[in-house]
């Protein structure tokens, strides 16, 4: 069963997350099958950015969808990760081409150097005209050097965002999407919720704090078939076995991780609004209906010419901010 376990080190200014993804992961590979699945890279890739997406969802409290995007010039066009408030979660790739099955980040979706990675934060409850939040960084480090771990990427995308020293370590295959995050507690408030002077004496602090090194160091030196393979009692032990570690009860179940779509005959309905009317008559008129395939769960939306009709009747609704129709 997927979890998610929350610790903090007693007197320290350091927090930390471990996340297993187990049936919630295999719920998302396993709709993916009807199309063939996903080469062995590109599901390593996804897992890592479906925990890491839980992790930083879990981390912010945010009511909303988090989700994260990665997009370049590789075979991999598109790979996005949505994490709503109550932990669902859901994940699809857009592949075209072959991908070797150890092809590291670069070679899926940076090959120019031209990848990013786009995290959003998408409002449950936006207000009129408020739109969603969204922070973009590349696929390189400060020198232009590719960076082949989405782990980095992601420190660098907090780093950025919050002025918060962070670890990641990240791991996936076909049943375990796992990943364990350490960070550096703000000095005041909620990171980038705090303020700018708050923000600002973060930023004086990073990579200064001993006790956050040192806990980032041990968690470093978590193996991937370590994250993968052992337990979460186990993980935690091993690593701080020497700090005074207090751990809170882990979310599982109907509270933890799990898989579900938020994809629905009315947000499909909006989508073919968007369109307009003459587009979608075109279709029909082509092809007698129209259907809609979500990528996320696989669930298909027709719409003969009276469904069509009606869906020009109807009120607007708010579209998804992460998309995955096709």
């Amino acid at each position: 069963m997927s979890e998610l376990h929350k610790f903090m080190f007693e007197g320290l200014p350091v927090r930390g997350m471990l996340v297993r993804l187990t049936d919630a992961w295999q719920d998302i590979l396993r709709r993916r099958e009807q199309t063939g699945g996903y080469p062995a890279a590109v599901t390593e890739l996804l897992g890592e950015m479906t925990a890491a997406a839980t992790l930083m969802q879990a981390n912010i409290k945010f009511n909303g969808a988090l989700i994260v995007q990665i997009m370049g010039d590789g075979p991999v066009k598109l790979a996005v990760a949505e994490v709503q408030p109550d932990l669902t979660l859901r994940a699809t790739a857009n592949v075209q081409g072959e991908v070797a099955a150890d092809a590291p980040l670069s070679h899926m979706v940076n090959v120019n150097n031209q990848g990013r990675c786009a995290i959003t934060l998408d409002p449950k409850d936006r207000l009129p005209g408020q739109q969603p939040y969204q922070g973009v960084v590349p696929l390189f480090g400060d020198h232009h050097e590719k960076l082949e771990n989405l782990s980095e990427v992601i420190e660098h995308y907090m780093l950025q965002s919050e002025q918060l020293d962070t670890r990641l370590v990240l791991a996936a295959n076909h049943e375990v999407a796992a990943g364990l995050l350490i960070q550096r507690l703000p000095l005041q408030g909620d990171g980038n919720l705090s303020g700018a002077g708050a923000m600002a004496r973060d930023e004086d602090q990073i990579g200064l704090n001993e006790d956050y090194n040192r806990i980032a160091i041990l968690a470093a030196s978590l193996k991937r078939e370590e994250l993968l393979t052992l337990d979460a009692e186990t993980i935690l032990h091993r690593l701080f076995w020497e700090e005074d570690v207090r751990r809170f009860e882990p979310l599982v179940g109907a509270e933890g991780p799990r898989f579900a779509c938020t994809c629905s005959q009315e947000r499909v309905s909006n989508m073919l609004r968007s369109l307009g009317r003459d587009e979608i008559e075109s279709i029909i008129e082509e092809q007698g209906l129209v259907e809609v395939g979500c990528d996320f769960c696989g669930a298909k939306y027709r719409f003969d010419p009276v469904d069509a009709a009606q869906v020009f009747l109807q009120p607007a609704i708010q579209p998804p901010a992460s998309g995955g129709m096709h």
